[in-house]
């Protein structure tokens, strides 16, 4: 399996290692498989019988096939081992018999990061060492509040490698500031932005694209790479959970082999979800994907008309991790979608006007697979206090957002097959917003929300989150975008 650039027609050929240790292709593409590997329905069946960590082993293997067998079953098994997911990896929860809800949280940092990013430290140290590499990778990380702890944590006390995160100012939860700025670890490092996350992640895309960065860190012994869903590293691993999810449907006689799922994914940077198409294109099967935005419903409102518009109004919401009009891995959808020179005009009419509108031919193939359907701050908080009335089911306000989008294409379509809802994140880590949403009145102080919240609900406090009050501030620059790289280049020089 090799990998080409979104944006290059005539593909120069990259093997999985050297992907996952560069990021972002030279072109500022991002890195496809030449083509996507079939899953037999076979294999499905011999899948069903696996636990978590061998299931995605094998899935892996399908696109890292520089990587062994043996490599990838032991860094899978280390990545997801009971010690690090205490609630399990994946756990699917039947809501009813038609919703259920994948939950991708109950790693280190509460969040469905994790599931990517404690996989993706082990594959990139690989990777060092199949591309006989002797510089330290310096990750560089634009977070709207999860993938920069858990990044962090991933990679913290890695040999030959250093992060940094940057996270918007106002644009986070006050645990996930938290979360990051008492980070441990002897190569890390976290600074806010003044802006919000689009303002993060355009400035780490500048740094990559600027050729004296490149110089000057190689010069000092560095190269860059990412830990963001735009390095497939990070994507690869996701595609995994909506395998996971169709092999549990399957064990609870929910399915026969064969049956189609639905998906729904709360998504702002359309890494997620675009794992979940190519679960489709492999062969899994699956019927539509829900694409669920929040007040910033760019997303939302391209599925409808086509028409990607960044110039419009930004919305800080209760669920922040979505809080995002750049959503960089639409682009990957693009190029399967259109192919690689009208990806790349698209692209340059993002960066030039803020938007661009797809040709006819290009919707109708996206129509085939996704809708998208969105919940403002009113709908979000109902849909918590709905959620837990009607099912008993404490959701968090990400995955809240991704029920009402659920409800409103099975109310709209009349579509009865089993819906499959990503839940992304702890409500703990969004208590305040939470508990507001259940009880009508907002707790004073945020940190005291967890111990309201699980005294109120009888769920226990996750223990990525307990005693986040008393831990040691270690990071609290704000800086400017415009001075990101010089913050990179001094933290590169300690």
């Amino acid at each position: 399996m090799e990998f080409q650039s979104t944006r290059e027609e005539t593909s120069s050929h990259y093997s999985a290692a050297r992907v996952i240790k560069q990021g972002l292709a030279e072109d500022g593409g991002l890195f496809v498989p030449e083509s996507i590997p079939a899953l037999s329905y076979a294999e499905i069946e011999e899948l069903r019988h696996l636990d978590y960590p061998t299931r995605a082993a094998k899935i892996l293997g399908k696109y890292l096939t520089d990587y062994t067998e043996e490599e990838l079953l032991a860094d899978c098994r280390a990545a997801y081992a009971e010690t690090s997911f205490r609630g399990g990896a994946a756990p699917l929860v039947a809501l009813s018999d038609t919703l259920f809800s994948l939950e991708l949280w109950h790693g280190p940092t509460a969040a469905f990061k994790d599931m990517a990013l404690q996989i993706m430290p082990r594959l990139l140290s690989r990777a060092l060492g199949k591309t006989g590499e002797a510089r330290t990778a310096l990750i560089l990380v634009a977070t709207s509040g999860d993938t920069g702890k858990a990044a962090l944590e991933g990679y913290k006390d890695i040999d030959q490698i250093k992060i940094a995160v940057f996270y918007p100012e106002n644009g986070v939860s006050r645990v996930q500031k938290l979360q990051m700025q008492t980070q441990e670890g002897k190569n890390v490092y976290v600074a806010a932005i003044k802006g919000n996350f689009d303002d993060a992640q355009t400035g780490v895309k500048k740094i990559f694209s600027l050729p004296l960065a490149a110089e000057t860190l190689n010069e000092k012994g560095y190269f860059l790479s990412s830990a963001n869903s735009i390095n497939w590293g990070r994507l690869a691993p996701q595609i995994v959970y909506y395998v996971s999810a169709y092999c549990d449907l399957l064990n609870a006689g929910k399915l026969n082999l064969g049956d189609k799922m639905n998906v729904t994914v709360p998504t702002g940077n359309f890494g997620n979800i675009f794992a979940a198409y190519l679960a489709r294109e492999m062969g899994l099967p699956i019927g539509k994907l829900v694409c669920a935005s929040n007040e910033n419903n760019i997303l939302t409102d391209f599925l409808r008309t086509g028409i990607y518009d960044r110039n419009r109004a930004f919305h800080l919401t209760m669920s922040p991790s979505m809080d995002i009009l750049i959503s960089s891995n639409l682009e990957r959808l693009l190029f399967f979608a259109a192919g690689a020179a009208r990806t790349r005009e698209y692209m340059r009419a993002l960066s030039k006007d803020g938007k661009y509108t797809v040709a006819p031919d290009v919707k109708a193939k996206i129509d085939e697979v996704f809708c998208g359907y969105f919940a403002d701050e009113k709908v979000t908080a109902a849909t918590i206090h709905d959620t837990m009335r009607d099912y008993g089911y404490l959701a968090d306000t990400h995955t809240a957002v991704g029920i009402s989008a659920a409800k409103q294409y099975m109310t709209e379509t009349g579509d009865k097959t089993p819906m499959v809802v990503a839940s992304t994140a702890s409500p703990f880590k969004f208590a305040a917003d939470v508990y507001a949403s259940l009880y009508g009145e907002r707790p004073g102080d945020p940190l005291a929300a967890l111990s309201m919240l699980s005294e109120k609900t009888g769920a226990e406090i996750p223990y990525p989150l307990c005693g986040i009050d008393r831990r040691t501030v270690r990071f609290s620059d704000v800086i400017a975008p415009e001075n990101m790289l010089d913050t990179v280049l001094a933290f590169a020089d300690k």
